[in-house]
């Protein structure tokens, strides 16, 4: 019996080439569904982060993002032009800038309800499918993470 030989570099076995197209095609699938709500997906985003704690600085979002703060900061400066946050300095410490909900925003959330359900039928899978790939994703982030902050496995 003869056994194949699998190339260890071959693209469509590394998990980095699944991540990075399995993004895209998820980003690419949302786009539909939010244009209705006037977002991008790393708009969306930033409206879950509020829609969950109500208000938040600058710093505190980026971070539950994953995005350096001047990354997050033209993201806000785009949804408050549409009417859907407000940012302010806050009295007594300058730095901070806060970012809250405005009634427009936390209006949009009742539209935006569906959206999980809707992506459950758009994608295929069902909920206890999204829940282990959940489970999945979250050990390959933390697992990056620690390489990223100790430098090994």
């Amino acid at each position: 019996m003869r056994t194949e030989t699998r190339d260890p570099l071959a693209l469509e076995s590394q998990v980095c080439f699944a991540l990075s197209l399995a993004s895209r095609s998820v980003v690419n699938a949302y786009r539909p569904v939010l244009e209705p709500l006037n977002l991008t997906h790393p708009q969306y985003l930033v409206m879950l982060a509020l829609w969950q704690h109500g208000q938040l600085s600058l710093k505190q979002l980026a971070e539950l993002l994953g995005l350096e703060p001047a990354t997050a900061s033209p993201l806000v400066k785009r949804l408050e032009a549409l009417g859907y946050v407000h940012r302010e300095r806050v009295a007594g410490d300058e730095r901070t800038l806060r970012i809250s909900l405005t009634g427009a925003g936390r209006a949009l959330r009742e539209q935006a309800e569906t959206i999980p359900a809707t992506m459950m039928r758009r994608l295929g899978m069902d909920e206890d499918e999204l829940i282990a790939l959940h489970a999945a994703m979250t050990r390959v982030i933390t697992a990056a993470a620690r390489i990223a902050a100790h430098g090994g496995p």
